[in-house]
């Protein structure tokens, strides 16, 4: 069992560091959040006075930071203190450029690190349910794989450095258009006189199936588990799809792609978020749907 820093005890980072805990792990980690480092600490997390103290003595480093300059200036501030070979994870979803100037500053140390983020939601980061999207050298990828696998059920190797985070911001955009799309069908199904369980009997077995349809619902009935079913309690909040959808605008702007969906998505979801839904649920977009019509 290894020793592991993990910076960063929120809503995702904490479970995620529970469940390294559950798995045998020591871990030590820092949070800015008292009500964060409290809840980590009765998880059985040791808790560091800073992110530097952290980690000390630790072989493995994981971040799990709201942004790219978040994980850059932590990286900076504790690699000088880590030890020799240590390996860097970061979890956080940032822009693929950080990623690729945090792996940079980890190779000026011949450090091995690895851009992981995730997809899976609360839910995902308690259930030990996660699916990991990693970016690096076949060596870091090997060291990175066996703890990332006590935190989630899947683990890819998408390819060098800032290549998890390109999965990552290209799935999460796919996920803003379909759960506009599925809100869209379900607010006109709803105007047709069709009831939400009859298309969603249709759509779920024929052409119109995807994950925003089939595990989160946007309506209350035909998914159990869905937030919809929660008064649209997050699971993964809309501020952190809008925040999703700019990380893939940006990058295609900087890549020369064309993404107009993904561009309307962005717009769709930043309207919803300025009306004051920023802690809904990202899949409550159905009311803001709803909403356009009248």
């Amino acid at each position: 069992m290894a020793n592991i820093a993990f910076i960063g005890l929120g809503n995702m980072g904490g479970p995620m560091a529970a469940n390294l805990v559950k798995a045998g792990h020591k871990v030590t980690g820092f949070d800015l959040v008292q009500a964060s480092k409290d809840a980590a600490k009765a998880d059985g997390i040791g808790i560091a006075a800073t992110a530097t103290d952290a980690v000390k003595g630790a072989e493995i480093v994981i971040t799990m930071l709201p942004a790219g300059k978040h994980v850059l200036s932590v990286w900076k501030e504790v690699i000088p203190s880590v030890g020799k070979n240590a390996l860097m994870i970061d979890c956080s979803t940032i822009d693929v450029e950080s990623a690729r100037h945090a792996h940079d500053h980890a190779t000026e140390h011949n450090l091995p690190s690895i851009d992981a983020p995730v997809s899976g939601g609360t839910g995902g980061a308690k259930g030990a349910t996660l699916t990991f999207m990693c970016g690096g050298d076949d060596h870091a990828f090997a060291l990175a794989k066996p703890v990332l696998e006590n935190m989630g059920k899947k683990v890819v190797h998408c390819g060098k450095g800032g290549a998890g985070q390109a999965a990552k911001i290209c799935n999460n955009m796919i996920l803003g258009i379909s759960m506009i799309g599925v809100s869209e069908a379900f607010a006109l199904g709803e105007k047709l006189g069709l009831s939400h369980q009859a298309l969603f009997d249709v759509a779920s077995t024929s052409s119109g199936q995807c994950w925003s349809l089939t595990s989160y619902c946007p309506v209350p009935g035909p998914v159990p588990a869905s937030p919809a079913n929660n008064d649209y309690k997050p699971g993964f909040a809309t501020a952190l799809m809008l925040k999703d959808l700019r990380l893939s605008q940006e990058a295609a702007k900087a890549a020369g792609a064309a993404t107009p969906l993904g561009g309307h998505a962005e717009s769709i979801y930043e309207a919803f978020e300025k009306a004051g839904h920023g802690g809904v649920d990202f899949s409550g977009i159905i009311k803001h749907v709803r909403d356009l019509a009248k």
